[in-house]
């Protein structure tokens, strides 16, 4: 009876360690980007840049004022910069870019630069109609 009674917590605590874990790996590869009315999943990349940008979520929300560029993408200032990790890239619509370490590029068109690919929106229908013609505020958060 004893030994069954052992069993049956360690079983409890080894399926909450490995659910808490699933969900903490989860939590730090989507964020939620925020955009009018709109709300999407971002799968984010694994690298530093990243993941200092989940870093930075953890303390606040980051909001930023973007303006569109070259009819292909809302680009805006992070007031911070994240460590770059540069490379050329063809983008897709639903890409999200770091550019020169402290410019955040969501890209609702495709366009080819050196960039440090952050992650991508998933469901990103409509995305160019939803981001707008004119300037539009980018929230990024955690959850």
């Amino acid at each position: 009876m004893l030994f069954i009674k052992k069993t049956s917590i360690i079983l409890i605590i080894l399926s909450f360690l490995l659910l808490s874990g699933v969900n903490a790996q989860n939590d730090n590869n989507i964020i939620k980007l925020k955009v009018n009315d709109y709300i999407f999943d971002v799968e984010l990349e694994n690298n530093s840049a990243a993941k200092e940008l989940v870093k930075k979520l953890e303390t606040g929300n980051v909001s930023v004022n973007a303006t569109d560029y070259g009819n292909f993408e809302k680009v805006g200032n992070l007031g911070f910069s994240l460590p770059a990790n540069d490379e050329n890239i063809n983008t897709e619509p639903g890409d999200i870019v770091l550019y020169q370490g402290n410019q955040i590029s969501v890209f609702y068109d495709s366009h080819s630069w050196s960039y440090t690919k952050l992650g991508k929106i998933q469901n990103a229908n409509n995305l160019k109609e939803i981001l707008g013609s004119g300037d539009t505020t980018l929230e990024f958060c955690l959850g």
